[in-house]
């Protein structure tokens, strides 16, 4: 959960209200079947062989927040931490330790909330991208940025980071305003998309050429789970997944649900990724020495996202393509792959009644 520097006490809140929620909402008879429910479902999971990757060694990692897996280098996997931690990413090895940290040349770390890695079409160099997105105030800051950088090639271990130049893109929602975890980047067409963090989420696509010189405007092209905290294309570009606090969903387009992913038990669920060839998840959680756990998808997953030979016109579409989109972009509005229905309706009760107590503490401390 992101949140804006000098309110801490308000991001401590905020928290405090999503989990009594949940504690709330587990009190009916109903609740408490789809909490049994959703155990039974984590525990076969974890039987069908959810494993523990790695934990994060390195103390200064006490808020992971994105979670990448290098395109270019073996065993590399690169994380930030939330807000207030200053335009700082680090490498880390297959055991957990850091590699390498990197700080971007003339960043901002508002509040950065998620990060995706894909590979230069051209050039076949790796790209880095880190989300600047978070806005727990849902429209407080004018626009958001994303910053793209060029993968790093060496990484040694020195007293400072490394400084790397980026690029900055910012961007401004074409419906106002939205607080925002998930940012993903199609391999195939390189458009970048971002997935907000509320009650009614929804999937934004970026223009197909991006401008540094301007505003970018984000269109909403589907729905996303409540509360999603962070979303990651497959490395084909055949599926995404969008990730909450207590399941993950994979679509094959915006719009288009295929299945949706029982995730390990974590103190708060952050980020995911995929593994380099697409046959697993990556989850992770904040927390000084947090865990990052692989969990495969299943086999009806795999099948449904593999590629097809191209029949018609339609299905040679690429995922990217604005018409699709456009297309996908309809009856799923409602849906929620996210969370079970009562406890959705909790949340919205409890939510309404703190909203006059989050904005008391926001203006004591501004």
């Amino acid at each position: 959960m992101g949140s804006r520097p000098g309110n801490v006490m308000t991001r401590g809140f905020v928290v405090a209200v999503l989990a009594g929620a949940t504690v709330f909402a587990g009190a009916g008879a109903g609740a408490e079947a789809e909490a049994r429910a959703e155990a039974r479902a984590g525990a076969e999971a974890r039987a069908d062989g959810d494993a523990l990757l790695f934990t994060f060694k390195d103390r200064r990692i006490t808020e992971s927040s994105g979670l990448a897996v290098s395109p270019t280098h073996k065993d590399l996997y690169y994380t930030h931490n939330d807000s207030s931690a200053g335009p700082v990413f680090y490498a880390v090895g297959p055991n957990g330790r850091t590699r390498a940290t990197f700080t971007l040349r003339g960043a901002e770390a508002r509040d950065w909330e998620g990060m995706a890695a894909t590979k230069d079409p051209v050039t076949g160099a790796g790209v880095l991208w880190f989300a600047d997105i978070g806005d727990n105030f849902d429209g407080a800051w004018p626009d958001v940025s994303v910053y793209k950088v060029t993968e790093p090639t060496t990484f040694t271990r020195t007293a400072l980071p490394t400084i790397l130049p980026a690029v900055r893109y910012r961007f401004r929602y074409e419906d106002g305003g939205h607080n925002a975890e998930g940012v993903m980047v199609n391999p195939r067409t390189g458009r970048l998309y971002i997935v907000s963090k509320e009650f009614s989420g929804s999937v934004y696509a970026a223009p197909k050429r991006l401008r540094a010189d301007r505003d970018n405007v984000l269109r909403k092209v589907g729905s996303a789970p409540i509360m999603a905290t962070d979303a990651a294309y497959a490395p084909d570009g055949s599926s995404f997944v969008i990730r909450t606090y207590f399941s993950a969903t994979v679509y094959r387009v915006p719009g288009e649900q295929i299945a949706r992913v029982s995730m390990p038990a974590l103190d708060q669920a952050e980020s995911i990724t995929y593994t380099p060839d697409g046959q697993a998840l990556l989850t992770g959680s904040e927390g000084t020495g947090s865990p990052v756990y692989r969990v495969p998808l299943p086999a009806d997953v795999l099948q449904r996202t593999a590629p097809k030979p191209a029949a018609t016109p339609m299905a040679s579409r690429s995922i990217g393509d604005d018409t699709a989109l456009v297309a996908n972009a309809r009856a799923d509005e409602d849906a929620d792959a996210g969370v079970p229905g009562s406890v959705v309706a909790a949340w919205l009760a409890v939510a309404a009644a703190a909203t006059g107590m989050i904005t008391f503490i926001a203006r004591r401390t501004r």
